[in-house]
């Protein structure tokens, strides 16, 4: 079975003109939305090795981590890249369904990324949100290496306007689910930044839940 693990998320009074959130992994209450990851206990024996030089980032974000970007206007997320951990998926739009809930990305598909459509999008001012599953009961899924992204690290974000936004990768901290800092990590950004998230820490089998949250804080160059 997955995994139903749920942690606090965006409300949209927090999002600065309809962008930004918080989002953890899929599931929403009346202000507080709850992201919950579907996951397994499964985890891939990965073994990190140099990064490459990622084909989607330019020379001036390579040579420049500290460099922000300028804002994109707004477009959806197609594909993103994350070559160190070797991540080339597509995206899904995450929204929120009847039943009150942010719905998920198909578990079936493990090499897929899920945008929450109400924040920012990737590139654009604000903090554009991104979730994807670390496992299911059969496999590593997509986000099963984001624990190996460290501070200085690329990826990039491909758009439906045909622009590639450039990422860095400022920190990296996984927080207890019932105790996760939704103000620090869905914060309205004032230049454009991103969130990768996933599940972490242990895998409580009395639940089938994980028990905490891995955030990835990066922003545009």
């Amino acid at each position: 079975m997955a995994a139903d693990t749920s942690s606090p998320a965006p409300a949209p009074d927090e999002l600065g003109s309809g962008h930004g959130g918080r989002l953890t992994l899929w599931g929403v209450a009346v202000a507080v939305l709850a992201v919950s990851m579907f996951g397994g206990h499964q985890r891939p024996d990965v073994t990190p090795g140099a990064p490459p030089r990622p084909s989607g980032v330019t020379a001036a974000a390579q040579a420049d981590p500290h460099r922000v970007g300028e804002a994109l206007p707004r477009s959806e997320p197609t594909r993103l890249r994350i070559p160190k951990i070797d991540v080339d998926a597509p995206f899904t739009t995450l929204s929120i369904g009847a039943s009150g809930q942010l719905e998920p990305p198909p578990a079936a598909d493990t090499n897929l990324v899920g945008w929450y459509a109400r924040g920012a999008s990737p590139g654009e001012k604000g903090t554009a949100v991104i979730a994807g599953h670390v496992d299911t009961k059969v496999s590593a899924a997509v986000f099963a290496g984001l624990d190996q992204l460290t501070r200085g690290d690329r990826f990039s974000v491909e758009r439906a306007d045909g622009r590639t936004a450039d990422f860095v990768v400022d920190d990296a901290e996984s927080f207890p689910k019932d105790d996760f800092p939704s103000s620090r990590v869905y914060a309205d950004a004032t230049r454009p930044e991103v969130r990768l998230i996933t599940c972490s820490g242990a895998y409580d089998r009395s639940v089938r839940d994980y028990t905490e949250n891995l955030v990835v804080f990066a922003h545009l160059v």
